[in-house]
């Protein structure tokens, strides 16, 4: 049950922070997708929905099999933000830590994947 509460606060706060610090999030949209201001609010939706859909046991799996959509959807953001040393959030650009956070940052992903998918069951 914390672990169901956990990633759906995660979820919900993330998919907030789209709406709340936007450009944050637009400038990892990869170059070659168009629109990134209506990408970027798309997913923050679709992570506010997922994140609330797993709390509610009606909605929970398709909330889970959603959510796990989205990350494989959004993966190639974090990609190009590794690759074009995109600094990370609320770290220093010239941070010995910045190319180290955004090279994990990948495959904390699949981890990511694998934690909502426990919830899809």
């Amino acid at each position: 049950m914390a672990g169901k509460i956990a990633i759906s606060a995660l979820f919900l706060l993330t998919g907030i922070m789209h709406f709340v610090i936007p450009a944050a999030f637009i400038r990892i949209v990869p170059p070659m997708l168009p629109w990134p201001k209506a990408l970027v609010a798309l997913s923050g939706a679709a992570e506010i929905l997922g994140g609330a859909g797993l709390l509610l046991n009606r909605t929970r799996r398709q909330a889970g099999y959603g959510l796990v959509l989205l990350l494989i959807a959004i993966f190639p953001a974090n990609v190009y933000m590794a690759v074009a040393h995109i600094p990370f959030p609320g770290v220093p650009a010239q941070s010995l830590l910045q190319p180290w956070l955004l090279w994990l940052r990948l495959p904390l992903q699949f981890l990511l994947i694998s934690w909502v998918w426990r919830y899809t069951n």
